[in-house]
């Protein structure tokens, strides 16, 4: 992993905020700093080292620019990334592209067994993380125990502290930033 280093985080840009040059040649992450699908990316990034070569775009969501639907990403979620001519979202997609696309040290492991496994861990995550949410808002009909339970047997699977032993990977970027939510939901009784 990269050596990590303080870095100037530009201020969200609202619905007053100019354009950005598009499709310029700039690599450029468009988030929301407390978007948990956004601080996956940015981890990402991060742990690549690549803070240099992918420059943050944040976004206020509550008062977000016009152009950023209209000429950015249509969908007007984040995270987008812009790269190579076109601009692509969805945080799972994304994490796996920064980590495939770009230098850096690899986020996945070269165990063929452990890859499987994690984009088998990838493909339950967003409805683990649904059911969990669910719960969390008081709505009797999802159980997430289950949900707990396959993590739990996910968590077992291999020794060592993280999802697939002792690397950190992109299984625990996926999983970490909703991990660090959960406290804040119980205490606001979300």
């Amino acid at each position: 992993m990269a050596t990590p280093s303080v870095e100037y985080l530009p201020p969200p840009l609202d619905a007053t905020a100019q354009q950005p040059a598009i499709f310029d040649g700039t690599i450029r992450l468009y988030l929301a700093y407390p978007c948990p699908y956004a601080q996956r990316v940015w981890i990402a990034r991060n742990c690549k080292g690549l803070q240099d070569k992918i420059k943050l775009v944040p976004l206020n969501l509550q008062n977000r620019p016009a152009w950023y639907k209209e000429k950015v990403y249509p969908e007007n979620k984040v995270p987008s990334l812009e790269h190579n001519g076109k601009v692509i979202g969805e945080s799972l997609d994304l994490i796996k592209n920064v980590d495939s696309n770009f230098e850096g040290p690899s986020l996945l492991p070269d165990d063929a067994d452990k890859k499987e496994y994690f984009e088998m861990t990838l493909s339950h995550m967003d409805e683990f993380l649904g059911l969990v949410y669910a719960t969390f808002k008081g709505d009797s009909t999802k159980d997430a125990d289950a949900a707990f339970d396959h993590l739990e047997t996910a968590l077992a699977k291999y020794d060592g502290p993280f999802l697939l032993g002792n690397e950190f990977t992109l299984a625990d970027i996926a999983l970490h930033s909703f991990c660090r939510k959960v406290p804040d939901l119980l205490i606001r009784g979300v």
